[in-house]
């Protein structure tokens, strides 16, 4: 049940309006004391690590600024500092221009406005579509319920057994989560398992910590390979050739394996002896799938029972909170409105809302009688519901089938550029997206649903691209060339083990408070230049530290902010960040000192 809420303090939310404003003023006196005072390149890393920093105080304080308003503003300062540095730094470009006009300028511009390669360069453009397309291809997918269907079958050949089963979607997962974007599969492994947790009446706590574990799974045990994570392919981009899938199957994989491993393990010792009474199981719980499909080809949207509740708490009125109660104790929607004597109008009304409207009589009729002695009319309603479902089934599996011939042109597209980079990345997803589109094509309400969750997470990326840039910028005063020299310093008087120790260690703690896509972006260019066994083992230590480091804490990934939003939304509307710390410290510290002994191992192997 969900706990009282505690009075806090109320979220003040600065405007983005005034903040732009005020970054525009600051970018035009910036661009007018350029004019008369050479402005020195060091500012402009100050400037690239106050925006940074931002993002963290401004997302975690009582004062909260929209994370768009606040990378594209700095963008513009940091953008308008460059070319008041770049320009009246350089005689040699004044004197350029004089003699040749714009025309001086025209190939960069060419370069870098008109080409693939030059937004590539300036804001990982490639990489950028190639999400773009991956979230589209995975929402189409995501419609099938592919992952409930596998699931379930598996909880029904294993009698019920939730350990097996939660392992077995873990795998699923941590596999998908190499190839396909770990945000999406975040949230189809949480909504999948949280219902086989409640089926199996689990304690909050472990459901708490199970959503918690999800981040791990898609992060660190999708780390594999570079698909599945931005920080991944960020690293793939900037140190292109060099990080090619053979690298991520030697290196990373190893820190994958023993990842799912350790989480499986604390798993266990949670939920051992866990189980679900299959012969018992409600007729939408043994058709989670259907009921699923049903609710997004019908409705347009998909929703857990709790979440279903919470959007109708007006219609349930003072029946809302037992009703809840009953839910989270692990009984069906339906027998929790017949216990509580909601009235019957309103049962079907939202039965026939959560499921489909020409079901909801007989449903009604099933939840009525289930316990009653007229024992045929829930045989005979049991029959009619079975026979929807069963059609349902039929569609489904169809869907499934035509979303499934997505995969060969974006699996055979990935192999290509692997051999020839040339190619563009993005390519594959969009091909994968384009050819998995007709699973829904036909099916309004779920084409829209899955158009409507695509740009909903896509939009949670588009506050890297000023940042990205901003990146590339300080790249191009050699600021990064000087940690390179500090890094080759490092490796001199210490050895290249414990300087990739180091850098592990240190990117575990700044991706736990900064964005991992960021801190891969800045980390990874300052290996540009190093040999390539060098490069290897230090992109693994970073890679590692992203991937830990981004579930330490509830904002250090995508993933982890999804998993903590859906804690405080449907588990525990209490459940505050140093929660979140410290149920997940000891699983870190576990996979921490794993990847550690792993990373010194591929050193001594001559990394």
């Amino acid at each position: 049940m969900v706990k009282k809420s505690v009075p806090k303090p109320k979220i003040i939310h600065l405007s983005s309006i005034k903040f732009t404003a005020y970054c525009l003023i600051t970018a035009y006196l910036i661009s007018m004391g350029g004019t008369f005072y050479p402005i020195p390149s060091w500012i402009i890393a100050i400037e690239v690590f106050l925006t940074v920093i931002s993002l963290f105080v401004f997302g975690s304080i009582r004062y909260r600024l929209d994370k768009n308003a606040l990378t594209y503003g700095m963008g513009l300062v940091i953008t308008t500092t460059f070319w008041s540095t770049w320009w009246h730094g350089s005689s040699s470009l004044r004197q350029a221009f004089a003699v040749e006009g714009v025309a001086a300028f025209l190939p960069k511009v060419r370069h870098y406005l008109f080409t693939l390669h030059g937004w590539d360069e300036l804001i990982h453009a490639d990489t950028m579509l190639f999400i773009l397309g991956l979230t589209f291809f995975v929402a189409v997918i995501a419609q099938t319920r592919l992952l409930e269907s596998v699931s379930f079958k598996v909880l029904e050949k294993r009698r019920g057994n939730v350990v097996v089963t939660i392992a077995l979607l873990a795998a699923i997962v941590s596999f998908a989560s190499g190839i396909l974007d770990g945000v999406s599969m975040i949230g189809l492994m949480i909504r999948t398992m949280i219902v086989i947790l409640f089926l199996s009446k689990a304690a909050e706590k472990d459901i708490v910590y199970a959503v918690m574990i999800s981040t791990v799974v898609t992060t660190v045990c999708g780390m594999w390979l570079a698909y599945g994570e931005p920080p991944n392919l960020i690293m793939k981009s900037n140190l292109n050739p060099h990080l090619d899938n053979v690298f991520f199957l030697r290196y990373c994989l190893p820190v994958a394996v023993a990842s799912y491993f350790i989480v499986f393990w604390n798993m266990r010792r949670r939920l051992a002896g866990r189980t679900v009474e299959i012969h018992k199981l409600d007729i939408l719980d043994r058709h989670t799938a259907d009921v699923r499909f049903l609710q997004a080809s019908r409705h347009g949207e998909m929703l857990t029972p709790i979440e279903f509740v919470e959007e109708h708490e007006e219609k349930l009125g003072n029946h809302f909170h037992p009703v809840i109660e009953r839910l989270r104790n692990g009984e069906p929607l339906g027998e929790a409105m017949v216990n509580e004597k909601v009235p019957v109008a309103t049962r079907k009304e939202l039965l026939g809302e959560f499921v489909w409207e020409n079901v909801a009589e007989d449903l009604d009729h099933y939840y009525v009688h289930s316990y009653g002695e007229e024992i045929e009319k829930k045989d005979d309603a049991y029959r009619r519901i079975q026979s929807t479902l069963e059609s349902a089934s039929r569609q489904r599996r169809r869907s499934q089938v035509l979303g499934a011939l997505g995969f060969a042109p974006f699996i055979g597209l990935l192999i290509w550029h692997a051999v020839d980079h040339n190619v563009p990345l993005f390519l594959s997803s969009f091909s994968g997206f384009a050819v998995s589109w007709f699973a829904i094509a036909s099916i309004p309400k779920m084409r829209r649903l899955a158009l409507r969750e695509a740009v909903h997470e896509y939009r949670e990326y588009l506050f890297l691209i000023p940042l990205f840039f901003s990146i590339t910028v300080l790249q191009k005063t050699g600021f990064l060339n000087q940690l390179s020299q500090a890094l080759v310093y490092a490796i001199e008087k210490l050895g290249s083990s414990h300087v990739a120790f180091a850098q592990f260690a240190g990117t575990t703690v700044l991706s736990a408070i900064l964005d991992n896509n960021v801190v891969a972006d800045f980390g990874g260019r300052a290996l540009q230049g190093l040999e390539v066994n060098l490069i290897h083992l230090f992109s693994l230590a970073q890679i590692a530290g992203y991937a830990v480091g981004g579930c330490w804490t509830h904002i250090g990934s995508a993933q982890s902010v999804v998993a903590y939003a859906f804690i405080k939304k449907d588990i525990d509307e209490n459940f505050t960040p140093f929660q979140w710390i410290k149920m997940m410290t000891p699983v870190i510290v576990e996979i921490f000192i794993a990847a550690a002994i792993l990373i010194y191992l591929q050193a001594a192997l001559g990394a």
